[in-house]
């Protein structure tokens, strides 16, 4: 390795916010096609005795970032239907999203190409740079772990574009319908269907702003087990933040009876 690439590669590390323990997984995640059919060629090969560019890894990296992508949605927007997070899963794995994720880290620059395709601009070519990021996320996998993949793809890859996504799900509520949600979990779970209560509202008629709580109750249980309270311009929008509240609240719930039967 020359010491130019070594600096490229110390740099990538630095990026990605990941020392390798084992630097190959990095290199072959970088490695197109092109540039592992002349280095067999060089060897007296005519193919590789073994994959030494990144198509497997490029393999691999897409189903990590299903998951993660997947996990996230799901713990993000708990009032989203199947089909509203199939939709917002598809945007996060798109080749145009994780291209502009690529282009972001410059991952051009350290990729290892051909000839052909070094003449080609390869390195600014939009199928290359998804299916290296892909790549990479991989061999981040394989060398450290679910949890080090998992922390660069929310960080990187998701985080930025979730942000926007959480901040349009909040102004328009029939993006997510957080009181269906909760009506069909506490049904699920033999529970007592909660209570919406509007307890106040403030300002002039043509700008309101309303404060609704959402009750749930024990069954025989005086008193609710918990209240959300919760404004918003119209009563709907109010009791859909509160209804997410509640939601929240019996995840948690869940969490701690699971961590209780371990």
């Amino acid at each position: 390795m020359d010491q130019t690439h070594q600096e490229d590669i110390t740099a990538l590390q630095i990026v990605l916010g990941h020392q390798f323990t084992n630097l190959e997984l990095l290199e072959i995640s970088l490695t197109h096609s092109s540039r592992a059919h002349e280095e067999s060629k060089a060897c007296g090969q005519e193919t590789p005795s073994e994959r030494l560019d990144n198509e497997q890894f490029e393999f691999l990296g897409d189903a990590v970032l299903g998951l993660v992508t997947s996990e996230i949605l799901f713990e993000r927007f708990p009032g989203f239907h199947e089909g509203q997070l199939s939709k917002l899963k598809a945007h996060l794995v798109s080749a145009g999203h994780l291209v502009k994720i690529a282009s972001g880290l410059d991952l051009g620059k350290y990729l290892r190409l051909g000839r052909g395709e070094e003449l080609s601009g390869g390195r600014a070519k939009s199928a290359l740079l998804a299916d290296a990021l892909e790549a990479v996320i991989a061999a981040m996998y394989l060398d450290a772990g679910l949890e080090k993949a998992r922390a660069f793809i929310v960080r990187a890859i998701l985080g930025p574009e979730l942000e926007c996504i959480t901040k349009e799900a909040e102004a328009d509520f029939s993006l997510a319908d957080y009181k269906s949600a909760l009506q069909e979990l506490v049904q699920s779970a033999g529970r007592l269907q909660p209570v919406y209560a509007t307890v106040k509202e403030d300002g002039p008629d043509h700008k309101k702003i309303f404060t609704v709580e959402a009750r749930i109750f024990r069954p025989s249980v005086p008193g609710p087990e918990f209240v959300a309270r919760a404004t918003g311009a119209t009563k709907k929008k109010a009791e859909q933040q509160a209804a997410r509240q509640v939601l929240e609240y019996l995840k948690t719930q869940t969490a701690i009876k699971e961590n209780q039967n371990v």
